[in-house]
């Protein structure tokens, strides 16, 4: 069916309660619906097709989510852009999507004028800041009595999503209607099962994780709080917390957990779950987050070619004591199937490690127009996620690392995970990231950029004591940097390839 008829059929069961919230704006299911419809129509007056990519950059406000679902209603595919890329980036987007329209957020209208140049777009819908009624003025006036949702093959395109682009230019990969009602069933019965009495905090950009969840938090008809700050402010999150009694975060990266432990004392005893994910969290952080919030936390593994999730660690599986399930990121999802693969594509055996290829109907029809990358990542089936991790004998998946960021040192493989796991544990550092530098002798050094914990000033030599004390000799950083913050991307991962390759530029500096 189309992902749109969530809303439609919540429309109907909870016409009167509130969906949307957004500082003093706020929408109720059967204006939400009304407002969709209504733009959707618009958005076919003006030339929006079956099919045609329909790009979104805007900050988080209801009129995002409506923007989103009014695309998918037309049966055009949406494509949300990060509001913190830059222009060109946008730009390469725009282009590589061949949209055909963009909605634009009013705070935003500035900054991409030369991207709007270069690209492909025919309709631009510049939002304003009248409230949702009022902002999509100039297509309402083209919408006459509003549309139902479109009829749509399962496979037809709802979603192009498109990779940060860690290497390389970033690729969309296309989700379907058929991939976005699996994981939102399997979002609802593996991962958290929102109901209406909840009121569900979107922290995250829309453009991500959140707008995914806000599908399922839609359909069970909870009310959906929309963080409105222009950054990451944990004062303001646990304030918003303590006040609007909020039941469940949507979703969080790991930083963002990390920020939140040094936020002041809030009343959070509404919270009933935090789903967190997109990297890996160290056991202590995780450990120091359970001490913080109570168990409270769902962990999931996903990418954008298989959101949301491909595991989830379940809030009962969060036990402080078990350092061993904590340092997992549980067991596949009920409709997803897990084989961990050395070179050849051939099983390993339980407890071996290999790359991750998963199967499902969350899995990615495949990349927009690249079929080079297609090709190298959906083999038989099975999607390569490019990531490198075990399953235990009960069948829980641990990730070790990125399959490009393995270390090679001597002749000995390190991935860079178990060395963070011990440097987050010692008390004077906050965050770390590890990665491997070329060394003559070695084939590649063990380098860890380290940002100190708040008041504490660990020495370099101090650090590196304390891995050979955990850690195989071997396995120790031979180099350690002092930073004030670890780059990061819209999203919030750790740029860890950026990071290696300022290091290599600063020392082939003269």
């Amino acid at each position: 069916m189309n992902v749109a008829r969530l809303l439609s059929k919540a429309a109907v069961a909870y016409r009167d309660r509130p969906a949307l919230r957004w500082g003093d704006a706020s929408l109720t299911y059967g204006e939400l619906d009304d407002l969709v419809s209504r733009t959707a129509a618009g958005l076919v007056g003006r030339g929006v097709g079956h099919g045609d990519r329909v790009a979104i950059f805007m900050r988080n406000r209801p009129e995002y989510a409506v923007a989103l679902l009014a695309v998918m209603r037309a049966g055009g595919c949406v494509v949300p852009v990060n509001v913190k890329l830059h222009a060109r980036e946008l730009a390469y987007v725009l282009a590589n999507a061949e949209a055909r329209a963009l909605v634009l957020g009013g705070e935003e209208a500035e900054a991409v004028e030369q991207a709007l140049a270069e690209s492909p777009v025919q309709v631009l819908v510049r939002v304003g800041d009248g409230g949702p009624g009022e902002a999509f003025a100039s297509v309402l006036a083209a919408a006459g009595d509003g549309l139902a949702d479109a009829e749509v093959a399962p496979d037809d395109l709802a979603w192009l999503f498109y990779t940060s682009g860690t290497t390389g230019f970033p690729k969309g990969a296309m989700l379907t209607h058929r991939n976005l009602v699996a994981m939102t069933m399997n979002t609802l019965a593996d991962v958290v099962a929102f109901d209406r009495e909840d009121v569900v905090l979107h922290a995250a950009p829309l453009s991500h994780g959140c707008g995914l969840y806000l599908l399922a938090s839609l359909a069970r008809g909870a009310d959906n709080l929309l963080y409105a700050g222009a950054g990451f402010d944990p004062a303001e999150v646990v304030g918003l917390l303590e006040r609007e009694r909020v039941s469940v975060i949507a979703f969080l990266a790991p930083t963002m957990i990390v920020r939140l432990l040094d936020a002041p004392p809030a009343d959070t005893s509404a919270l009933r779950c935090v789903v967190y994910g997109g990297a890996p969290m160290h056991v202590d952080t995780i450990r120091r987050a359970l001490a913080r919030f109570g168990q409270v936390f769902v962990q999931i593994y996903g990418q954008g070619e298989a959101p949301m999730t491909i595991s989830a660690l379940r809030r009962e599986d969060h036990d402080p004591d078990d350092a061993e399930a904590l340092a997992s990121t549980g067991i596949a999802r009920t409709d997803v199937e897990i084989r961990i693969v050395d070179e050849d594509g051939r099983d390993v055996a339980p407890g071996e490690t290999g790359e991750v290829a998963v199967r499902g109907d969350v899995v990615m029809r495949g990349y927009w127009r690249n079929e080079e990358a297609t090709s190298r990542s959906l083999r038989e089936g099975w999607l390569h996620t490019g990531d490198i991790g075990r399953l235990d004998e009960r069948g829980r998946l641990f990730l070790l690392d990125r399959k490009n960021d393995m270390i090679i040192s001597g002749g000995s493989n390190i991935y860079p995970r178990e060395v963070e796991e011990v440097l987050v544990q010692h008390p004077g550092v906050g965050e770390a990231i590890v990665f491997g530098l070329p060394d003559p002798e070695w084939g590649e050094n063990v380098v860890a950029c380290v940002v100190p914990a708040a008041g504490a000033s660990p020495t370099a030599d101090e650090l590196i004591a304390f891995c050979r004390d955990h850690l195989a000799s071997f396995k120790k950083p031979k180099r350690v940097e002092l930073l004030d913050a670890l780059p990061k991307n819209a999203y919030g991962k750790v740029l860890r390839r950026e990071l290696r390759d300022r290091l290599l530029a600063e020392d082939a500096a003269p």
